[in-house]
């Protein structure tokens, strides 16, 4: 009877001494890098008109030590680049009498940080990034009012209207969907734990527009990766389907149009594009600004020649852009000014217009000439590509028929 007293009572011993020593190799919790057991933790929200020697003065951080804080950010976060609605976590020493700030962390963004560090005398700075993990997705919608609706409807990532804009910017007309257009795309989203931060990289797509069903298939070719029609011909073309982004068509090329400002039956060779004031305006290809000014009823005014005996022209823009000067060349989808209501005009919008040979053309009907195909060299491999993807685009397939890395898109 003793003996097995004393053998249960050494078995209890032998589990606790377990548990004891299975505590003791508990890891730390850490936030930011940082263990939070000795600390308070606490986040807070930079208010409108705070500065970061406002914060800091608050927590005993005196002017010397910002100083030397001011010069340690100077390439990774400017103390002046403070930005109010943006969040910070502070951590001030629990068996501290006074409140002592060891750290405190800036968030940049929702993955980007930087730590401050205050202990003992000295100042440090380091940065991070919030562990983002990757989930694959495979979404469809029908467009009833445009992509964002139809994105919004669907309850997919806002980014991803922007990343089929810019995939399609050359071959689908945003400005003319048509209820009952619809898209399935493959992409990455980003995680950090149950946030969704963003979408990362487009593993194909296939947007229905007007019954025509637009593949585009990623494969790198020349060192550039790009998206490719199904046939290997480039979704890039000569010139993009339109001078900006998230606008609308509020009058077309027309050789008798009610002018509303005149009123008065005027041909209108270009195409209007109602937007916000200060919404950016691209070259919609590569060429040469010949002409910048103010031009009376135009108001501010860029023209840029183009090959092909192309010249296209933005009139009524509230301001140019930057290095836009006559003679510079400019790249496709560049910036080079901005939609205002100068000249004659009843209210913001860019009137785009192109001329062929110095003849008004409708911008909305211009023959396309694609980019460079896919390479003789190449057709192989982008046909095994595109295989695998159109298969995962049009129902359910094995996970080794996926593609998943971009060293598979060479």
């Amino acid at each position: 009877m003793k003996r097995t007293i004393y053998l249960l009572l050494a078995l209890l011993a032998l589990v606790a001494s377990g548990c004891s020593s299975q505590k003791s190799k508990e890891e730390p919790t850490l936030l930011f890098g940082i263990d939070i057991e000795p600390y308070n933790v606490e986040r807070k929200e930079v208010q409108r008109g705070e500065s970061w020697s406002k914060i800091l003065s608050e927590y005993g951080i005196g002017t010397q030590k910002v100083l030397r804080l001011d010069q340690l950010t100077k390439e990774v976060a400017p103390l002046r680049s403070i930005r109010a609605g943006n969040h910070y976590t502070t951590f001030t020493r629990k068996d501290s009498v006074n409140v002592t700030l060891d750290y405190l962390v800036y968030e940049k963004n929702l993955i980007d940080y930087v730590v401050f560090a205050f202990v003992g005398d000295s100042v440090a700075v380091r940065t991070g990034e919030r562990e983002v993990t990757l989930k694959r997705r495979k979404s469809t919608a029908t467009i009833n009012t445009s992509l964002w609706g139809a994105i919004q409807d669907a309850e997919l990532p806002y980014a991803l209207a922007a990343e089929m804009e810019d995939i399609y910017q050359w071959t689908v007309d945003f400005f003319s969907i048509q209820q009952g257009d619809k898209f399935t795309v493959i992409y990455n989203e980003k995680f950090i734990d149950t946030l969704s931060v963003g979408i990362g990289q487009i593993w194909g797509a296939k947007f229905t527009h007007k019954g025509q069903e637009i593949y585009a298939i990623p494969f790198e070719q020349s060192g550039r990766l790009q998206y490719w029609e199904s046939d290997g011909g480039s979704l890039r073309k000569q010139l993009l389907k339109a001078p900006l982004k998230f606008t609308r068509i509020s009058s077309k090329f027309s050789n008798s149009r009610l002018h509303p400002v005149l009123k008065k039956y005027r041909p209108h060779h270009g195409v209007d594009y109602a937007a916000p004031v200060g919404t950016p305006v691209r070259a919609v290809a590569d060429g040469t600004v010949t002409y910048k000014g103010y031009n009376g009823a135009a108001g501010n005014m860029l023209k840029i020649k183009h090959p092909g005996n192309l010249q296209s022209g933005y009139l009524h823009l509230r301001g140019f852009a930057k290095g836009v000067r006559v003679g510079a060349r400019v790249t496709q989808g560049q910036v080079i000014g901005y939609v205002g209501s100068t000249g004659r005009s009843t209210g913001p919008h860019l009137d785009f217009r192109i001329w062929k040979g110095g003849k008004p053309i409708n911008p909305l009907s211009i023959p396309q000439k694609p980019a460079e195909p896919i390479a003789k060299g190449n057709k192989a491999r982008f046909e095994s590509v595109r295989d695998r993807v159109i298969a995962e685009l049009e129902g359910e397939v094995a996970d080794s028929v996926k593609i998943k890395s971009v060293e598979s898109l060479k």
